[in-house]
């Protein structure tokens, strides 16, 4: 078993104590990235970053954990861009006068996102322009940086997609949300398609991380299987943009 494997194990045997049980998966933490108690706690930190308050175009993954941050960001008008679930069916977009007011917390759940948002290509995220900021739940993440997601890549691949379309960079923020149990303390090495973060945001308070390499950048293509590409429009529109046969 790999290291990052054994890992995800010892910190889903705790996350067992703390996590919310999803509506389709429950606790079974390889197929969804759970809410826990506390995550409201853990948003209320991330939101007083200045990097946060200033965004205008923001990328959110669709973790459970990610609820209140996506409500707020809704209630306060910032538009931002969610994966549907596995990327299926590629990327959703929320910008203000989506959501009729009070039904902001409805919006911010996966089928609510998928009611009142619209879907939108990579070539339309490209014409908007860059993300300012990026923000991730994670199966568990290093004090140095290193996230762990549910083993499938999707966190990876989003930003292989998105480097590859100069929305994102080396300077771009990056927060991790997580339950204290979920950070590990241990120092790790990252894999070649590692997403470093710079920021990890828990119950108990905000976590600067000081990076001491870079993050990757482009989609790995020889990594993927052809099923994959098959499996995700996003990977197909990329391929015609970039005159991929």
């Amino acid at each position: 078993m790999s290291k990052s494997k054994i890992i995800r194990q010892q910190i889903w045997s705790k996350l067992h104590h703390v996590a919310r049980p999803d509506t389709r998966f429950h606790m079974n933490f390889a197929e969804v990235i759970p809410d826990f108690a506390g995550s409201e706690a853990a948003t209320g930190h991330l939101v007083t970053m200045p990097a946060y308050q200033k965004t205008s175009f923001a990328f959110i993954t669709p973790d459970n954990c990610l609820v209140d941050l996506r409500r707020r960001m809704i209630a306060a008008g910032k538009p931002f861009v969610m994966s549907t679930y596995g990327i299926y069916r590629g990327f959703l977009l929320m910008e203000p006068g989506m959501v009729p007011p009070g039904a902001e917390l409805y919006a911010a759940w996966l089928d609510g996102m998928e009611h009142f948002a619209r879907p939108i290509s990579l070539e339309e995220v490209a014409r908007r322009g860059r993300f300012d900021f990026m923000v991730t739940g994670a199966s568990a993440v290093s004090v140095d940086g290193v996230r762990f997601g549910k083993g499938h890549g999707f966190f990876d691949l989003e930003w292989g997609m998105f480097t590859d379309l100069g929305l994102v960079d080396e300077t771009t923020p990056v927060v991790a949300v997580v339950h204290d149990c979920q950070l590990v303390q241990e120092k790790l090495t990252p894999s070649e398609t590692d997403i470093l973060v710079d920021w990890i945001a828990t119950p108990s308070g905000l976590h600067k991380v000081e990076r001491r390499a870079k993050r990757p950048s482009g989609v790995k293509w020889n990594l993927l299987e052809p099923q994959q590409i098959a499996n995700t429009p996003p990977l197909q529109e990329l391929q015609r943009i970039q005159g991929i046969a």
